[in-house]
C-alpha cells in the first residue's frame, strides 16, 4: 500500500471516529487486530456493541465507497467480529454492523453512516 493511500485511509479513519461520537458512539478499539483479520473500529452504540467499516475514497463516487463492502469482506468481519464477542465474553450483547462511505472531492468530504449495514455473514 502507497504512502498516499495510508495516508488517505488514516484521515477517513480518524473523520469517521469524529462522527460518529458526534452521534454518540463511545469508541471501544481502533484498528482492532486478531488472527483471522482487522476491524477499523469498534463502538458502543447506547447498549448496543458496533463493529464499523470505513471506507474512504478520493475523486469517485460515494456509492463506490459503500459498495467497496462486497461478501467476502462482510464474510472476513462477520469472523472477526465473532472472535471479538467470544475473546471479550460478550456473545449475548445485541450487536449490529455499520459502514462509514467517505469521500473526498477536493477540499470537501461526503460522509455517510450506514447503521446495520449488513447481516452476519456465515457464507
Amino acid at each position: 500500500m502507497t504512502q498516499d493511500r495510508l495516508h488517505v485511509g488514516r484521515l477517513g479513519e480518524d473523520l469517521a471516529l469524529k462522527t460518529l461520537k458526534k452521534l454518540g458512539y463511545r469508541c471501544i478499539a481502533r484498528n482492532y487486530r486478531c488472527y483471522l483479520g482487522e476491524m477499523d473500529l469498534i463502538a458502543r452504540d447506547g447498549e448496543t456493541l458496533v463493529f464499523v467499516e470505513i471506507k474512504t475514497r478520493r475523486d469517485k463516487s460515494l456509492g463506490y465507497a459503500k459498495e467497496a463492502v462486497d461478501k467476502r469482506k462482510k464474510r472476513q468481519l462477520s469472523k472477526v467480529a465473532l472472535a471479538y464477542m467470544k475473546a471479550e465474553d460478550c456473545c449475548d450483547v445485541k450487536s449490529r454492523f455499520d459502514v462509514v462511505a467517505i469521500n473526498f472531492e477536493g477540499d470537501r468530504e461526503q460522509i455517510e453512516v450506514i447503521k446495520n449495514a449488513f447481516d452476519l455473514a456465515y457464507e
